[in-house]
């Protein structure tokens, strides 16, 4: 191959990496800085203190905005499987940007809902949350032991707490 043919070759490249990354570079970004370790835990409390009001036992996990975990904790006598549900379910809101219960329902109902079986890294069962500060995600929160619905009231109590 020439140097003319490398070069032409180059360009192009250098013009089709501009074409595609130039709608990436006009989104928004929809994340903030993670949640601290203290707001991780002030953002659990409620959640926790809402399972002990209704006389249910959970898990809670709050992870930042790529899903790593930030805190957890499990009430004692919890189903041991609901350890990492509440992380998955945690881990999917803040990927996902989007409330775990908004897979549930498509799903639920069917039809098209079933291709999220197919979408890698999705829990999707109600009971996680996206915590936005100033509109932005900062992290997720995520319940698991009681049902769907029960881990929902939970991890929405902790979610709203943040506000």
């Amino acid at each position: 191959m020439s140097n003319k043919s490398v070069l032409k070759l180059f360009y192009l490249l250098l013009v089709v990496t501009a074409i595609a990354g130039a709608p990436l570079a006009q989104m928004p970004n929809a994340y903030r800085p993670s949640i601290t370790l203290e707001v991780a835990k002030k953002v659990a409390s409620p959640a926790l203190e809402e399972a002990v009001k209704n006389h249910w036992t959970i898990a809670v996990a709050v992870v930042d905005p790529s899903g790593n975990l930030v805190y957890y904790e499990k009430m004692d006598n919890t189903q041991l499987g609901s350890s990492s549900i509440a992380v998955d379910k945690a881990r999917t809101a803040a990927r996902f940007k989007r409330a775990t219960k908004e897979f549930q329902d498509p799903l639920a109902a069917g039809g098209a809902g079933f291709r999220i079986l197919g979408l890698e890294g999705v829990t999707p069962v109600e009971g996680g949350f996206p915590l936005l500060l100033d509109g932005k995600i900062v992290g997720a929160i995520g319940a698991s032991g009681a049902t769907s619905g029960q881990d929902a009231q939970c991890a929405k109590a902790g979610a709203d707490s943040l506000k």
